[in-house]
């Protein structure tokens, strides 16, 4: 490998950390390291499949180039289109050819049955970098979770330092900035209040820029139900362990479908349905309608993690309209229950970036990786190029100039000139010099020079330096978080998996039915419903398989602290 020497790269919004390098020219030769493919100057190219929908970039890319230039090899990326990850790689399977990186998104489990992945377990205490990504008590939970092997490496866990995140990116209830200003920036606590606001907004302005507003939309297309089905879980005061609540002293998983807080959360939606505040389309349109839906301004408030419509987001920026983005609040129904929406980077054991036995040069695979997740490499993937992305002041600190900060929101721009390789192993938080955050967009100086006049009123107004600062952190951290990793492990062909499907298919023909139908057949629908759900899905198959799960994480966390004598 060629020796690291200098790079930097700016960082990319959640947005462009979908981003990869695509498009090599297929007539590379043999290198002396195993099989890999070599481009015309010589750069080993190691080919990669992303199980998530993503963007090609030109294999010219400024920082692609000088990427490779330091490690002396490049990724070539590809991702997934028009398929499911799980029809993709069953092809791949069933083929028995792979590339030579993957992450197989929620088809993992289909991978490591095949046995297409190679185990890296023997291979990561070669690779400092690699290896420094978490701490010994998290790789033996990998290795724990699988058979004691280490499939994949996650690459959204690892932070390095203090986490330094300045916007919230994760799932809240949310709300148009100017709702807040008009209303002389209530605090908000409870989804009372939160339809309150809105109601009483929207019948001042019932038009914006001249269509109807929407008071209240909810996602529904698919997969993507999950915005409708799971607030109930954090109204009642627990995090997002995704597919259950689980009770700290006993241990025990439970569905949150038939606990109180979701009958009162539907019967809720069920009224404001009634009186228009929902969107009457909401069950019926793609996910695409329910974008262009937010990026037109009309839409005041929705439930939804951050990343599913950030591109709403910035299509509001890019027409001037940021008072119409959004500012998250963790609701609750009892202003005496804690909120727990916001999570800190929780370690994936069943999934992420692995080798698959196809890559006939698995060290020269693991040295690249491990070549850019060097600070330089680093800094180049997050930051840039000094002189050209970013300048340092004279205390050290990294920074941009108004030039560099609008080339870095042009699409186009960002295209030709940037690469994160966001889907290969990174790490988030601070860099060695103790000064500066590993992502621009998490460095506080730079966070706050992007700020708009609305912004800075809508922070200053409840006290905050930044948008994360509205969402309180989960507290405890719990050994079993997030419990759905385990649900995502189930096959369809095992009991817990068929009840699995059997809720989706369930919750998915009933929920749109209770809010639609009004409040005057609200009780009988969710009686219905309930006696549908008791009859249709085995949930006591499914809560035993996770409280199973819990226990044994719970388990398997105090031995490996015995084993690596820590309290």
């Amino acid at each position: 490998m060629k020796k690291i020497v200098k790079w930097s790269l700016t960082a990319l919004s959640c947005a462009a950390l979908l981003a990869g390098c695509g498009g090599g020219n297929g007539n590379g030769s043999e290198s002396d390291q195993g099989q890999a493919k070599t481009d015309a100057d010589g750069t080993r190219v190691y080919s990669a499949f992303m199980g998530v929908a993503g963007k090609e970039l030109p294999e010219d890319n400024r920082i692609n180039v000088a990427l490779a230039d330091l490690v002396g090899a490049r990724a070539e990326v590809t991702w997934l289109t028009g398929q499911t990850a799980k029809e993709r790689i069953g092809v791949m399977i069933a083929g028995g050819e792979y590339p030579d990186m993957m992450d197989a998104s929620d088809a993992y489990s289909q991978m490591v049955d095949a046995g297409g992945f190679v185990p890296l377990e023997d291979y990561i205490d070669d690779y400092p970098n690699i290896k420094a990504l978490y701490t010994d008590l998290e790789w033996e939970k990998i290795k724990a979770a699988n058979d004691g092997h280490i499939y994949a490496i996650p690459q959204f866990s690892s932070v390095k330092g203090e986490n330094m995140e300045t916007n919230y990116g994760q799932e809240a209830f949310w709300i148009q900035k100017r709702v807040l200003q008009w209303a002389n920036y209530p605090q908000i606590t409870t989804v009372d209040e939160y339809f309150d606001l809105i109601n009483a907004y929207a019948a001042e302005h019932p038009e914006t820029d001249g269509q109807p507003t929407i008071g209240f939309e909810i996602l529904t297309d698919d997969w993507r139900y999950f915005t409708l089905e799971n607030p109930p879980a954090f109204l009642a005061g627990y995090p997002n362990d995704g597919a259950a609540i689980v009770n700290p002293d006993t241990l025990e998983a439970k569905v949150y479908d038939t606990i109180p807080e979701a009958k009162a959360y539907f019967q809720k939606l069920s009224e404001q349905y009634d009186q228009g505040t929902v969107d009457p389309e909401a069950f019926t349109a793609k996910y695409d309608q329910y974008i262009a839906k937010l990026s037109s301004g009309r839409v005041l408030g929705m439930v939804d993690q951050y990343w599913q419509f950030e591109q709403a987001v910035n299509s509001l920026k890019s027409q001037g309209k940021d008072e119409m983005t959004y500012v998250p609040f963790g609701l609750v129904l009892d202003p005496s229950v804690q909120p727990q929406y916001k999570e800190v980077p929780s370690l994936n054991t069943n999934g992420g970036l692995g080798i698959t036995i196809s890559n006939d040069d698995v060290e020269g695979t693991l040295e690249f990786l491990d070549g850019i997740l060097s600070e330089e490499a680093m800094i180049l993937r997050t930051w840039g190029e000094e002189g050209i992305d970013y300048e340092i002041d004279e205390n050290g600190k990294f920074y941009r100039t108004e030039e560099q900060r609008a080339n870095w929101i042009n699409t186009d721009w960002v295209d030709t000139n940037a690469i994160d390789y966001g889907y290969l192993p990174a790490y988030k938080g601070i860099y060695s010099d103790g000064i500066n955050s590993v992502l621009p967009h998490e460095q506080l100086s730079e966070f706050q020079e992007n700020l708009v006049d609305i912004d800075r009123e809508v922070l200053a107004a409840y006290g905050h330096e930044k948008w994360s600062d509205f969402m309180a952190v989960q507290d405890p951290v719990t050994p079993w978080f997030p419990i759905y990793t385990e649900r995502d492990s189930w096959t369809s062909s095992e009991p817990a998996g068929i009840a699995k499907q059997k809720m989706t298919e369930v919750k998915m023909k009933w929920l749109p039915k209770l809010v639609m139908d009004g409040p005057e057949k609200f009780e009988a629908n969710w009686e219905a419903y309930m006696a549908d759900y008791e009859k249709n899905v085995d949930y006591k198959v499914y809560e035993e398989k996770l409280t199973e799960e819990v226990k044994r994480r719970v388990e398997v966390e105090e031995e490996i602290l015995e084993k690596l004598g820590q309290e």
